[in-house]
């Protein structure tokens, strides 16, 4: 018998060797949840004179300096527009302490509701984006989207980050990372590997 074989059961393919467990197809709809980069963290732009906050979870380092992020945002949000408009905006990280505001955040529109007032978050002038800062974030990424040719078909944007800011009073904060339909995973404990990454 071979080391690996291919068999049929209940119309789903098994991969079998021996000494190892079964596998079982996985729903492709369900393939975002083992790969969610996070942290979950909150987006805000700045258009006309109006600021938008948004929770955000599609997102990854492209390039280390200057720092540049790929995010995804669906056209059907509020804030891709304003995001389009003028390509600029702040990426806030919230830690776990935050993570009921940034789940009600999420699951509101910016087109009729003020979601600073709303949900109590408090913004603060960003020093070189219009977007502004959340004060109770433990980071803030001021951005500038670089590259825009993914966004059409994708809604890609690549961002770089232009400032960054880090609140000293947040101590090992624990970031929230989402594994889909309401179920976050927090941060664990930390292990050192000897490792040649960066």
């Amino acid at each position: 018998m071979s080391a690996c074989i291919r068999r049929t059961l209940d119309k789903e393919v098994h991969a079998v060797t021996p000494g190892l467990s079964i596998m079982r197809k996985l729903a492709l709809s369900e393939v975002y949840q083992l790969l969610e980069p996070g942290p979950v963290v909150l987006l805000t732009t700045a258009r006309a004179g109006r600021a938008n906050v948004m929770t955000m979870s599609w997102h990854m380092m492209v390039d280390f300096e200057p720092p540049l992020i790929a995010c995804v945002i669906s056209s059907n949000n509020y804030s891709f527009a304003a995001l389009r408009r003028t390509g600029e905006c702040v990426i806030a990280i919230p830690a776990v302490g935050l993570a009921d505001k940034v789940v009600k955040v999420g699951n509101a529109s910016g087109r009729d509701l003020n979601k600073f007032a709303a949900f109590g978050i408090t913004p603060r002038p960003a020093a070189r984006v219009a977007a502004p800062l959340i004060a109770e974030c433990f980071a803030n990424l001021e951005c500038r989207a670089v590259d825009t040719r993914m966004v059409n078909k994708y809604n890609l944007f690549i961002l770089k980050v232009v400032q960054a800011w880090r609140d000293p009073a947040q101590k090992d904060p624990q970031t929230i990372h989402h594994r889909g339909y309401g179920a976050f995973a927090v941060d664990g404990e930390t292990i050192n590997l000897p490792s040649k990454m960066r």
